[in-house]
């Protein structure tokens, strides 16, 4: 009697534990990952932390970041063109222009959320959506420039002025955004355009190049350079300034008298990816004001959805600021840059950084 007792509560302890795990491995199972192509650094932080968790308890999903720059996740999205591995991907907004192009992107589905971006989100017919604002205009050296009894920069010829010889950092325009937004700024001050580059290329080594201490790849030394007192006046975005000030590095950003140049950083859904209906529901989402509102207060990404008013007084200070700059932003030809762009890096590389 004992031994069939114990027989068969064996038997339901075993058939429970079956069960609970079955149960289990079928939760697991219903919990889909979708993987986000995005710079890292402070913006994958703030979205890891503030800005992905609330899409993932109301979809059952994990999102994980594939981390890189704009032309690293193209490289890794193009190389997988036939078998996505990425679901959403995040560029700069030139590179994105390329994307789409190459057929890398599908059309982001019809949502009300669409009529809440500023129009100059919704690119190419909506096949990508701008996410967050950038403009890039002038950084500099607050406490150099206070130690030397400088005033503020004004305009994008102030980084030729003799003063700064030796003191200008300068992004290389062959593997930088900025580098190339500051370049294409002075080309058009010259009187060129991005259908012509002559009087940029022609005029840069009596202007700006007798005062460049170094071209550097991307704006990762920065921080360093200024700490250093190496550098004093450099191509940078508000946001950047904003993440350097946070930090503690003494640096302020100057809105050139002639524009700063708009910067996106956009989002497309990958063509042909895994997840097609949750990747479109997770881009979204990415533009919709729940989301940016903590990506500004906490990442200082300035939103694309004109809905957002900023949670605390500092991101709404920091919004109403950037709302002014976007007054007299300029906006680049990319199809003119992309078109030319190899052209321009090797004569970059030959004639400039030599």
């Amino acid at each position: 009697m004992n031994g069939r007792i114990t027989a068969t509560l064996l038997a339901t302890t075993t058939l429970l534990a079956t069960t609970a795990l079955l149960a289990s491995g079928a939760a697991m199972a219903e919990t889909k990952t979708i993987y986000i192509g995005m710079n890292g650094g402070d913006m994958e932080k703030a979205f890891t932390e503030h800005v992905f968790p609330a899409f993932e308890k109301a979809n059952d999903v994990k999102v994980v970041v594939v981390p890189g720059t704009s032309s690293e996740i193209l490289a890794k999205a193009t190389a997988a063109k036939d078998n996505p591995q990425m679901h959403v991907i995040f560029l700069d907004d030139g590179v994105m222009v390329r994307a789409i192009g190459m057929g890398l992107c599908q059309k982001t589905e019809p949502d009300p959320v669409l009529d809440e971006l500023y129009p100059a989100a919704r690119i190419k017919d909506d096949m990508a959506t701008g996410v967050t604002l950038g403009l890039t205009g002038l950084g500099y050296n607050t406490k150099m420039f206070q130690e030397e009894g400088w005033a503020a920069p004004t305009s994008w010829m102030d980084l030729a002025d003799p003063k700064f010889e030796g003191k200008v950092v300068f992004q290389s325009l062959s593997s930088s955004t900025y580098g190339l937004h500051g370049f294409l700024m002075v080309n058009r001050i010259q009187g060129g355009t991005e259908a012509n580059v002559e009087p940029g290329f022609g005029k840069w080594a009596e202007t700006i190049g007798p005062n460049v201490l170094e071209y550097i790849p991307s704006s990762a030394k920065l921080s360093e350079m200024v700490q250093t007192g190496e550098a004093a006046i450099f191509p940078l975005t508000p946001t950047a300034i904003a993440g350097m000030q946070n930090k503690g590095i003494p640096v302020a950003y100057a809105q050139p008298k002639e524009g700063g140049v708009l910067l996106m950083v956009t989002q497309c859904v990958v063509a042909g990816n895994t997840e097609p209906a949750l990747a479109q529901k997770l881009a979204h989402y990415l533009l919709s004001a729940q989301a940016q509102d903590p990506a500004l207060q906490y990442g200082g990404q300035i939103p694309s959805n004109s809905k957002v008013a900023g949670a605390t007084p500092e991101a709404a200070k920091m919004l109403t600021e950037f709302r002014g700059y976007l007054e007299h932003a300029i906006v680049l030809d990319w199809d003119q840059i992309n078109a030319h762009r190899p052209e321009w890096n090797d004569r970059w590389n030959r004639t400039v950084e030599r």
